[in-house]
């Protein structure tokens, strides 16, 4: 059941036909909730915000936050209970994001910390921090030679 008062920031159509590529729609349990995580740690402009839907943006990536309860009827609604941790076995790669930064700050807002800021021998430095819903971010910047 949708929560949104009023008309959308897009028409849903719109908004669908103007994706490509790859893209990711991340469920969460309160889109007011979830944003501060992805606004403060992740650095990403709120391009829409509303109860039901929100889209975001970090320089040229965008994704989707859709509250749980938009998903009424759908297949995977029985299994978004309170207690689930959320996209186990996937790591959320946001490249250009100051990783000891976002740590920082994850620190500060209470965010759960998996890996702190480490250079890493594949030429990134990258943090592990966790958001509200569970689902695992590695912030990270390109290794200077």
């Amino acid at each position: 059941m949708k929560k949104r008062k009023g008309e959308p920031w897009m028409a849903a159509v719109d908004y669908g036909r103007s994706l490509s590529g790859f893209t990711v729609n991340l469920l969460v349990r309160d889109i007011r909730a979830a944003i501060p995580f992805h606004f403060q740690v992740l650095d990403a402009q709120v391009v829409n915000s509303d109860a039901d839907f929100a889209v975001l943006r970090h320089q040229q990536a965008e994704w989707m936050l859709h509250a749980d309860h938009t998903y009424e009827g759908h297949p995977l609604a029985a299994s978004l209970g309170p207690d689930v941790y959320r996209g186990l076995g996937a790591e959320l790669r946001l490249q250009g994001r100051d990783p000891d930064e976002a740590e920082a700050i994850a620190r500060k807002l209470g965010f759960t910390v998996l890996v702190p800021a480490q250079d890493k021998p594949h030429g990134l430095r990258e943090a592990c921090v966790v958001d509200g819903d569970g689902y695992l971010w590695v912030p990270g910047v390109a290794l200077e030679d």
